[in-house]
């Protein structure tokens, strides 16, 4: 903890034994485990932060981080609006029912670029769980609204919670699932003064799965002999993806 940091929890600690026990603020030591309160009264200092704990008192010291250097012109469209950048390459591999539009993730081959890893097992965690997240966006969780029919719901989200949508489960996850960090023992640190120089893995591998999507449109192109770029857009839900594979079918010479 910084100077700052415990010297702000000290006045606060000050504040609320001074109106506590009607001493003045420059009547309080700490010493020892010991607080003294003017010239007759000491407490614990056990005591006394139990007693503001009791009171709310704040027992912790809040931060603030700034990016730094960051700047963007959006008239010149100069500027440099990112720290750094975390890259990241995705094959997969799916199989689709054309008579269902269902569909099942085979595979998964994803490399991540983490930088200089901090802890490598919690980072493949995280670019496995923003994988299959991100699999469930562009492949389940399609957003439906209320139609416009003059009512109270008109025109509100009905889709807005897991229990209203699907999304993604264990049983989602691929038989094979092969992450892996990016590194060549040379270029596989941060060039930004990050921590330790390691990059981030909670969001960038989010869009990794668009290697599933266009696994599940391949599929579909296939199916009518790719012969036509099929009609399927995100999210693809089964019912898309039947709708895109009749529609190639129906656009393909028998």
């Amino acid at each position: 903890m910084s100077r700052t940091s415990s010297g702000s929890i000290k006045a606060r600690l000050v504040a609320f034994a001074a109106g506590r026990h009607g001493v003045e603020a420059s009547e309080i030591r700490f010493a020892g485990g010991i607080v003294v309160l003017g010239a007759k009264k000491t407490i614990a200092f056990r005591e006394l932060v139990v007693d503001a704990y009791m009171a709310r008192v704040q027992l912790w010291s809040d931060g603030f981080y700034a990016t730094p250097g960051l700047s963007w012109d959006r008239e010149t469209m100069q500027g440099r609006p990112f720290y750094y950048f975390a890259y990241g390459a995705a094959v997969s591999e799916v199989v689709v029912d054309t008579l269902t539009g269902e569909w099942k993730l085979l595979a998964a081959h994803v490399l991540h670029d983490a930088g200089k890893s901090l802890n490598p097992a919690i980072d493949i965690g995280q670019v496995e769980g923003g994988f299959i997240q991100g699999m469930g966006w562009l492949t389940m969780e399609e957003l439906v609204w209320h139609p416009n029919d003059g009512s109270p719901r008109a025109g509100l989200l009905l889709t807005h919670a897991p229990s209203t949508y699907k999304i993604p489960t264990a049983n989602d996850c691929p038989p094979v699932f092969d992450v892996r960090l990016w590194k060549d023992g040379v270029g596989d640190d941060n060039v930004a003064e990050t921590i330790h120089r390691s990059k981030a893995t909670g969001e960038p591998p989010l869009l990794l799965p668009f290697s599933v999507f266009f696994a599940i449109r391949d599929a579909v192109s296939a199916a009518g002999g790719h012969r036509v770029d099929p009609p399927l857009a995100a999210p693809a839900t089964s019912e898309a993806i039947l709708r895109a594979i009749t529609a190639v079918q129906s656009a393909s010479p028998p």
